[in-house]
């Protein structure tokens, strides 16, 4: 039996093309909540954009009662108002209810409809409140040019109008218009620049500042997730790096020596729940922004422990300190911790030495780690199951965000060392915890 195909959802995985609509065909429907593109969609919601009604029927109701009042006083010098002079100053605005989609419609078309109601004579009043507006609105927006054109032609119609062709206008009997009047349409007309360009200075640095505040936050984030993947990279490798030893020496030893098998269970168990441990302590600073650590974080003094975790993989570690130790911060003695469990990690995987030396020296402006082995290398390159190809890396990343240098290469004699220097300042660094 054959089944008809027919359309599916997308979490089908399937669509069906829209035909073709041929001559007299309806018009397909739109998909529900999805914008028309030709008309703009009025109300709240994806792709539509507010009426500003209120802001628009304040000005109405202003400048129907003011020019009513103006009227009142301009009896003997002004034209009544009629009809068509309620109409130009109804059509103003209701212009404004587009400024915001169509700014430079706004403005060009409240000019003109203002040069139109004082070129026919009609009384004085509140009429240019709606250029006010839609000029303050064009120059915010950016349109600057617009709303210089828009004014430029109200007041250049408005001195030809009172001085070249007030003979052929209403009132027929009244002369030139005052200058006065000129310029003060001349000075609100700077005005309303000036204000407009300040208001748009101020709201562009705003979305400046608001912009390079979100890249900080974001800037900051990406470097909470590098820290936090450096420090499990740093905390498994070690402990994993232990294990696997381990496993080999057990598996190898499970038949000829059971006893020296079980001691290697046994390293594997206690690394395993020191990597566990270690892995809650960095996931808990997860679980609420700016929540301070549980445990304190490890350091220098736990040089100790690292050798007993490099003997369990079989490997020896002599350690030896010079000079005068002195208190460091968090963040640095975890970074000292961090490289020499790195570098202890590395002989284990990568050298064919069961001996490493660590160094610890304190100077006057510095600290200085320094990690030896005798070689020779195994062979790995990081490219192999255990290689994560991180580790110098995450190295350079954590001494570097104090100052401090990291070099790590083969010496003369065929063995391998890792020096890092971290700079002190009298004992007190101020760089945040990594």
């Amino acid at each position: 039996m054959t089944s008809t195909p027919s359309s599916s959802s997308p979490a089908g995985g399937a669509t069906r093309r829209p035909r073709a609509a041929g001559p007299g065909a309806a018009p397909a429907a739109e998909t529900p909540g999805t914008p028309s593109p030709r008309w703009p969609r009025f109300g709240p919601g994806p792709g539509r954009w507010r009426l500003p009604w209120p802001s628009s029927l304040a000005v109405l109701v202003i400048q129907q009662v003011g020019s009513g009042f103006a009227a009142h006083n301009q009896r003997d010098t002004a034209v009544e108002l009629d009809p068509t002079a309620r109409l130009l100053l109804a059509l103003g605005p209701l212009l404004l209810l587009l400024r915001r989609r169509f700014p430079r419609t706004a403005v060009f078309g409240t000019s003109a409809v203002t040069l139109g109601y004082l070129a026919v004579g009609y009384p004085y009043g509140p009429v240019l409140l709606s250029v006010v507006v839609a000029g303050f609105g064009a120059l915010v927006a950016g349109y600057r040019y617009a709303t210089w054109g828009a004014l430029g032609m109200l007041l250049v119609g408005r001195l030809l109008a009172a001085h070249a062709f007030y003979r052929w206008l209403p009132p027929g009997e009244d002369g030139p218009g005052a200058w006065g009047t000129d310029l003060f349409m001349t000075v609100w007309m700077v005005a309303l620049c000036t204000a407009g360009e300040l208001a748009r200075v101020r709201r562009a640095e705003r979305a400046r500042r608001e912009r390079e505040e979100a890249e900080a936050a974001q800037r900051r984030a990406d470097e909470e997730r590098l820290r936090i993947a450096r420090e499990l990279h740093d905390v498994l490798a070690h402990s994993i790096s232990v294990i696997n030893v381990q496993a080999g020496v057990g598996l190898a030893l499970l038949d000829s020596d059971p006893e020296q098998a079980r001691t290697a269970l046994g390293t594997i168990k206690s690394a395993s729940k020191e990597a566990l441990g270690e892995v809650r302590q960095v996931l808990a600073t997860l679980r609420t922004p700016g929540e301070a650590p549980r445990a304190p974080a490890p350091g220098l003094d736990r040089l100790g422990e690292l050798t007993e975790q490099a003997a369990g993989a079989g490997l020896q570690v002599t350690t030896g300190t010079e000079g005068r130790p002195v208190p460091l911060a968090p963040g640095m003695d975890l970074a000292a911790f961090r490289v020499v469990q790195e570098a202890l990690t590395n002989v284990v995987r990568h050298s064919g030495s069961r001996t490493a030396r660590v160094r610890v020296r304190y100077g006057g402006d510095e600290l200085e780690l320094c990690v030896d082995d005798d070689g020779p290398a195994t062979g790995s390159n990081g490219s192999g199951p255990t290689g994560g190809g991180n580790g110098l890396v995450g190295m350079r990343e954590r001494i570097a965000a104090f100052g401090g240098t990291v070099e790590a290469g083969p010496r003369a004699d065929g063995g391998f060392r890792v020096r890092a220097t971290l700079p002190l300042r009298s004992g007190e660094q101020q760089a945040p915890l990594q």
